[in-house]
């Protein structure tokens, strides 16, 4: 598999919304999380990457694939992540800039708070990272990120495992200046968007990004 810029990786969980695979660009390396393979076929996605225990993959159409040339790193099912995150890893082990996790959501809560959570990992920070999660659409933040969307839309900032420090914003009504955001506080919630095009930049720390009426 040669060098690629841009990992779109298919989680488990609820279908994605239709129309999604617009956001798979041509030249991206497309990782399927286990039952993530049968989100991708019905978008009419291709993969090029089965990773996972595939307990929850339609297990004829991962045969078909693998005949048709597609990779399967199959995990024993008592393993010590899960299949979203062994395919983010999978990625980054591809050398790539960018992640794009489709899928996710629904289904048992532990299961979407572990696949929002394992986003922001240390060792995922030099990738960017970006997860629609049914309507949401949720950014990692690490050091500086662009968010779009549409003016007014709903955007709130979360701080994960430390303080974010040196939080700066622009094209948010409610603007930072180099502040703080703290684990559980709820400063961040409820900003909108005053561009079309936002920036959120840090000191230290992780931030999620969360548009939860992304494009709805």
């Amino acid at each position: 598999m040669g060098p690629h810029r841009t990992a779109v990786v298919f989680a488990g969980g609820d279908p994605p919304r239709p129309g999604l695979s617009e956001l798979v660009p041509d030249d991206a390396v497309v990782i399927a999380a286990d039952g993530g393979h049968d989100h991708a076929l019905a978008l009419g996605i291709t993969t090029d990457r089965i990773v996972g225990d595939l307990d929850s993959a339609d297990l004829a159409a991962v045969t078909t694939a693998v005949a048709a040339g597609t990779e399967l790193e199959e995990h024993p099912r008592d393993k010590d992540a899960t299949d979203l995150e062994l395919a983010v890893l999978s990625a980054m082990e591809l050398g790539v800039e960018e992640v794009i996790v489709i899928g996710g959501h629904g289904g048992r809560m532990d299961h979407f708070l572990a696949n929002a959570l394992v986003l922001t990992k240390p060792e995922f920070a030099p990738m960017r990272i970006r997860a629609y999660f049914g309507d949401a659409l949720v950014t990692v933040v690490h050091t500086d990120a662009t968010i779009t969307g549409r003016i007014g839309e709903v955007c709130s900032l979360l701080a994960l495992g430390s303080t974010a420090t040196g939080v700066s914003t622009t094209g948010l009504r409610f603007a930072l200046d180099g502040g703080a955001l703290h684990p559980g506080s709820t400063l961040g919630m409820s900003n909108e968007l005053t561009d079309e095009i936002a920036t959120v930049r840090i000191a230290s720390g992780t931030l999620l990004v969360v548009q939860p009426k992304w494009r709805s």
